[in-house]
């Protein structure tokens, strides 16, 4: 009879493990896609480490089967923080971190027997991480933020610049002003619809009070 029970709590610990891989491979599968710095294999891994460590925390763990899972959290944690990295104009990596985040708790809730809440949660992420980029690059296009840096040769070519981001309808604010003997170097934040900044840059390369610029 015991050999009956533990062949069943075997059996049924490796469907849990396998599942975790599956949800594991479903969401490492669209950052793969993207081509973002966690992928398939690390998602995949994620999710079945998350789930392994929560099986065990209860088989072992009996007077206190969280300790264990609440070491998940931790460790996830440090590993999130790891694809987080200062772009030029944002920080990158934390939708990728918080994917790691979610994922744990996914192969978690898998290791727990909570299969159903499993599979909502792959759903939600899924859902949130494809369907909601394209709300995402509705508000980007609309309210685009991007930091210029522009070298005149004048004090009068910054009022220039100034009446340039009028005509396009770019909200400016000034960030930094650098003099040197031979130019002035000014870094803007402008704001506005991202045909307006494309429609910028093309005043920009055809402006001879502009001696050079970057964004």
């Amino acid at each position: 009879m015991d050999f009956l029970q533990d062949h069943y709590a075997v059996r049924n610990e490796l469907l849990l493990i396998l599942i975790s891989v599956l949800l594991g491979l479903l969401i490492g599968a669209e950052r793969e896609y993207r081509n973002k710095s966690a992928g398939l294999r690390t998602f995949i891994l994620v999710c079945f480490g998350s789930c392994l460590f929560t099986i065990l925390s209860i088989k072992i763990g009996v007077e206190n089967p969280d300790r264990l899972a609440a070491n998940i959290i931790t460790g996830i944690g440090f590993l999130g923080a790891g694809v987080i990295f200062k772009g030029d104009n944002k920080i990158d990596g934390i939708t990728t971190a918080t994917t790691i985040w979610a994922t744990a708790s996914i192969g978690m809730a898998v290791g727990s027997g909570y299969v159903y809440l499993s599979l909502l949660g792959t759903a939600l992420v899924i859902i949130i991480l494809s369907a909601l980029i394209y709300l995402q690059g509705f508000i980007d296009s609309s309210h685009k933020i991007i930091e210029y840096k522009i070298v005149v040769s004048t004090s009068e070519d910054i009022k220039h610049c100034e009446k340039i981001f009028n005509d396009h309808h770019l909200k400016s604010f000034m960030l930094k002003l650098q003099y040197t003997q031979e130019s002035i170097s000014v870094t803007w934040r402008l704001t506005g619809k991202h045909t307006r900044h494309d429609e910028l840059v093309k005043s920009l390369i055809n402006d001879p009070k502009i001696k050079a610029y970057q964004f």
